[in-house]
């Protein structure tokens, strides 16, 4: 099923300074009752990368949530090749699986089944429809909101009750999401992509600066926002457990390890890993390390680092 065209991941990402610019998400519809896409059980199916940290934030969520048997899931390979990130079918690594509705092989041929003529990014994750055969939503901060809130009439009470964005945190939480977002979630990648030492720095400096203001926030707390756990945890925590096995080595965020240089937070990354299982279940660190080390503009030689040992360490 994979056309002739390019699927360049970061095409379209560099600017002339040599700073990274990611563009928006292309498809932005939502679950609803009374809506274009009604919430129903097996209808939708999540299209992810383990390795991808956006894509995790919804495998986070759905699980919090209670939701695997009204939401399927299928993940690709971390070894992108020339057409994007490839089914099992064309690279069957330990953990991908194969297209299941489609045999598609790349996740670029779900875009272009949708929109013959679509010319942006191949990204994950994608919420799809099944029944009209359709992508809902690519965009992931909109996916986690939908997660967590429109199959709650469907939900034991225990699991409608869980709310990541609860309306009196609201406020709080997006303002903790708007600068975590802009220099820790994709301010690594300003760093990892810049392709000038100025636009490197300009990228770096301030997601230090970030983390060492999340050190001063989580000291003697285990959630960012209203001592409970919210949205703001997960999004944060994808990036965070990707830090010290990735982002140090590969993308030059090296003024501080997590495990070295920041207790507090460290503490937080651990204890919801190890006490809260859809924080551990949806990590997978040899996707982490192989899928970013396999990014040939930034490591030519596709060798990737063993350590650090271990992946994560105990509480």
């Amino acid at each position: 099923m994979s056309s002739g065209q390019s699927a360049d991941v970061s095409k379209g990402l560099a600017e002339a300074d040599g700073s990274f610019k990611r563009k928006p998400s292309a498809f932005r519809k939502t679950i609803e009752r009374g809506g274009e896409y009604e919430p129903e059980k097996g209808r939708y199916h999540l299209y992810v990368a383990y390795a991808c940290p956006w894509a995790t934030r919804t495998l986070i969520t759905r699980k919090l949530k209670g939701l695997e048997d009204f939401i399927g899931v299928t993940s690709v390979s971390p070894r992108m090749d020339e057409h994007g990130w490839p089914f099992a079918s064309v690279d069957p690594f330990p953990g991908a699986d194969e297209d299941p509705f489609y045999g598609a092989q790349h996740m670029k041929d779900l875009y272009l089944k949708v929109q013959p003529n679509y010319e942006g990014r191949f990204t994950v994750p994608v919420l799809w429809d099944k029944k009209t055969e359709t992508i809902v939503n690519n965009e992931s901060a909109e996916i986690v909101r939908i997660l967590n809130s429109a199959f709650n009439h469907l939900l034991p009470a225990d699991k409608a009750a869980i709310d990541l964005y609860p309306a009196h945190l609201r406020k709080e939480i997006d303002e903790l999401n708007e600068w975590v977002y802009e220099t820790v979630n994709n301010g690594v990648y300003k760093a990892g992509f810049a392709t000038a030492q100025k636009a490197y720095e300009a990228a770096v400096i301030p997601l230090f600066e970030s983390l060492d203001k999340l050190e001063k926030i989580l000291t003697g707390k285990d959630y960012l926002v209203g001592n409970q756990l919210t949205e703001a945890d997960v999004r944060l925590f994808v990036t965070i457990i990707r830090f010290d096995p990735v982002y140090v080595g590969h993308f030059k965020c090296n003024i501080r390890t997590i495990r070295g240089g920041y207790p507090a937070l460290h503490l937080w990354l651990r204890k919801l890993y190890w006490n809260n299982a859809a924080f551990s279940s949806t990590c997978r660190f040899d996707h982490f390390k192989t899928s970013y080390y396999w990014q040939k503009n930034v490591n030519p030689s596709r060798v990737i680092p063993i350590g650090p040992v271990p992946d994560i360490m105990p509480l």
